[in-house]
């Protein structure tokens, strides 16, 4: 008869891995972290703890799918998971695992207030789906708006707009103004957003972008309400102009408080020039995330509800992809993984992508030590370009700016600029509105308290 190993579990040697990714993981190291976590799982795969540590880790670095993997082995465990679910605005399978934990720990403060949030946001989703308009029959918000009968008050002293042009001189006084904490009328935003608008409208899913031989264009990754950086980078690369275009790759908005006026400002040089600027829909372009990360209650706050309609309208007509010079794929998250999708599968059917092999593939959407990273022999491209990520990562930003013909990477990389004492996610949900010192989201998915950064 054959003989079974045993792998008998390496306890101690995974109790000092789990200490060292703990360390890891205060130092805002969290792809660290993960792969410490790792090591420790390898050791003694029957510790929930390292499961939900590493989850965790993951939702540090936006990376859900992996966090509800993760999340669901330790569940297994030990029944304890709901954060990612959370942190995915996924309320209702959040509110069944905060249920389960509430039978498991009755007396679990925390997950007491994580049920309460579900209980709340799920009773909301059944009452905005009791009265929602069939969508066959809604009106676009953006037809109900006149911003030409809007009355500008006479002690209003921000930038104006003269006339149906939006104007570089006004793009200036309004920066200006957004920089000294002051808000731009409410005339003049709709008159910006609604101009993009039928601009985003006009183009394609996947929009070819032709760089003539001699000149150059700059790609930057998510922004995510980091004025004060996104005027760092205009101040170490220039306004963009027809001389000067860039590509922003999505995920504008979220997670720091400014995201008003970085929408404001990516959107009014755009209204200045349309090629000047081009603007690709990441993950943090949508209603869910909008909900959740601060940028529905940041626009509440600063503009009105109308504000928050019109955006996320705004936010569909976005495209999803952009070829340079017929070289250069670039989009926000990544790749499908289904096969055999083309890029005129883009152009004409859905949103949907998967571009030659030989071309080069820039995309966003992940925080990165030095701001960027090369993968795949130089193949891929990952450029991050919100510095110092919510005031705690301690990560450079980056863009990349490819000179025609041969177009080729050059990479910028840039620190983190002071700005106003508004935190990061200031405007957020309630069960994320979380101090930057404070390691637990939920007590489902948890660094233990002697982890706290």
């Amino acid at each position: 008869m054959p003989t079974m190993e045993i792998q008998i579990p390496n306890t101690p040697r995974a109790e000092e891995i789990k200490v060292l990714a703990n360390d890891a993981f205060k130092a805002h190291k969290y792809s660290q972290a993960i792969d410490l976590y790792t090591q420790a799982i390898e050791l003694n795969r029957e510790n929930a703890v390292y499961w939900a540590n590493r989850a965790f880790a993951h939702t540090k670095l936006e990376e859900y799918g992996s966090a509800i993997q993760d999340a669901s082995t330790a569940i297994e465990i030990d029944p304890k998971r709901g954060a990612a679910y959370l942190a995915m605005g996924k309320f209702r399978d959040a509110l069944k695992d905060f249920q389960m934990v509430k039978k498991i720990c009755p007396n679990d403060p925390d997950a007491a207030k994580k049920l309460k949030e579900c209980e709340k946001a799920v009773m909301k989703l059944k009452f905005e789906e009791a009265i929602a308009v069939p969508h066959s029959q809604r009106r676009s918000i953006a037809d109900s708006i006149d911003f030409h009968s809007i009355d500008v008050e006479p002690q209003y002293t921000g930038a104006r707009i003269e006339g149906d042009v939006v104007t570089l001189d006004f793009v200036k006084k309004m920066m200006d103004d957004f920089k000294n904490q002051k808000f731009l009328h409410r005339r003049y935003a709709f008159q910006i957003v609604l101009q993009t608008r039928d601009m985003l409208r006009a183009l394609p899913s996947l929009v070819d972008v032709s760089i003539q031989d001699g000149k150059h264009f700059t790609v930057c990754g998510d922004v995510h309400g980091q004025f004060y950086d996104l005027l760092n980078i205009f101040e170490l690369n220039g306004f963009p102009s027809e001389d000067n275009p860039y590509l922003f790759n999505g995920d504008f908005v979220d997670r720091g408080s400014f995201s008003v006026e970085v929408i404001l400002t990516l959107f009014a040089f755009k209204c200045i020039s349309p090629s000047a600027i081009h603007l690709s829909r990441g993950n943090h372009e949508s209603k869910s995330m909008n909900k959740i990360y601060g940028f529905e209650g940041e626009v509440r706050s600063k503009l009105s509800e109308t504000f928050v309609e019109l955006f996320a309208e705004v936010f569909c007509c976005l495209p999803l992809a952009h070829v340079l010079n017929e070289k250069i794929f670039v989009v926000h998250g990544g790749l499908f993984s289904v096969d055999g999708v083309k890029l005129s599968d883009i152009k004409a059917i859905d949103r949907f992508c998967e571009p030659p092999e030989e071309d080069l593939v820039v995309r966003s959407h992940e925080v990165k030590d030095e701001g960027y990273e090369i993968e795949h022999d130089g193949k891929l491209i990952t450029v991050f370009s919100a510095p110092n990520y919510c005031d705690q990562m301690g990560n450079k930003g980056a863009f990349i700016r490819f000179e025609s013909p041969d177009m080729k990477p050059k990479i910028v990389t840039f620190s983190a600029v002071p700005h106003p004492d508004v935190k990061p996610m200031a405007y957020a949900n309630n069960f994320l509105r979380i101090s930057p010192d404070a390691c637990k989201l939920s007590s489902v998915v948890e660094v233990e308290d002697d982890t706290c950064p």
